[in-house]
């Protein structure tokens, strides 16, 4: 409670460059725990933009062309500047756009936090598993989760990075640590929106002091 308490005192400017089908429920997630949203994704303003920030959010949940470059310019600038990034690589392993986007970003940007599903830690760490569109596949629901802490635990190493796997049991794991957290619930398969609202909230919480 202290911890959201000091977040709602300090109000952090979190940049999302987002899925838009779900940028408003993001900004609306923000703002009910006491940050305030910006989702600024044109390649021209994105540098000042991240600038002013207190942590950035990459979703690549609607991926285009156009905003790639965005993406990256944002994050070097937050890299430059030393502001939390929070990268979450929805629907990665579905089609090639994704997974060379993925993997692009992930050798050009140094990632405070990867927030992803089962399938989506999988691919990035050994590149199996299959994306069912931007949910985690039934195979990769039904493994062992040793399975999953074993993903998660390749790209903490091999990124720096803190990794959290959403699922019915989150796993958030760096390169000292593993915690589990058995707060997940079946409804939020039937939410659309519900991980890139979580990414965001993430990002608040990872935010530059």
């Amino acid at each position: 409670m202290k911890i959201l308490q000091h977040l709602r005192q300090k109000r952090p400017l979190v940049h999302c460059i987002t899925n838009y089908v779900t940028v408003n429920d993001v900004a609306n997630a923000l703002l009910s725990v006491g940050a305030s949203p910006v989702m600024a994704d044109d390649e021209s303003e994105v540098d000042e933009i991240t600038a002013i920030s207190n942590a950035l959010l990459i979703n690549i949940g609607t991926l285009n062309s156009r905003t790639i470059s965005s993406m990256i310019k944002s994050a070097k600038k937050a890299n430059e500047l030393k502001i939390p990034i929070v990268f979450d690589p929805v629907g990665v392993g579905a089609s090639t756009l994704r997974n060379e986007t993925a993997f692009r970003l992930l050798e050009q940007v140094n990632f405070t936090l990867i927030r992803a599903n089962a399938s989506e830690i999988s691919f990035l760490a050994n590149k199996t598993g299959g994306a069912r569109g931007v949910d985690a596949s039934k195979n990769e629901l039904e493994k062992d989760i040793l399975e999953h802490i074993n993903a998660a635990k390749i790209l903490a190493k091999k990124y720096n990075c803190v990794v959290a796997v959403s699922g019915k049991t989150d796993i958030i794991i760096d390169e000292k640590q593993t915690k589990l957290c058995n707060n997940g619930s079946t409804m939020m398969a039937n939410i659309t929106g519900s991980g890139c609202m979580l990414g965001a909230v993430m990002a608040a919480f990872f935010r530059r002091k």
